[in-house]
């Protein structure tokens, strides 16, 4: 296995995957990431959609990400420009 992420599921062949597809999906639900190999090389993994959406949901909001940042409290100014840009012909 390549990489440090712990694997719970079954490896798989790409043509074997492509054939069983359900399988596969039905494994990933129950049993964990499924990995997929080409050519001997793991290329894709397929997850539950309940594994998708905890990979990709924020880990806190916008707002708290922005309360703990190392400028929260320095006063920072910031003045947007005023200049209103260079005329365009349409």
């Amino acid at each position: 296995m390549k990489g440090t992420a712990k694997r719970t599921g079954k490896v798989w062949r790409l043509e074997e995957a492509k054939s069983r597809l359900g399988e596969v999906v039905d494994e990933a639900k129950k049993h964990g990431p499924q990995v997929i190999r080409r050519r001997g090389v793991e290329a894709a993994v397929v997850l539950s959609f309940d594994d998708y959406v905890k990979l990709v949901k924020p880990k806190e909001s916008l707002v708290e990400f922005l309360a703990g940042s190392p400028l929260a409290g320095s006063e920072l100014e910031i003045e947007r420009s005023k200049d209103p840009g260079r005329p365009v012909d349409l």
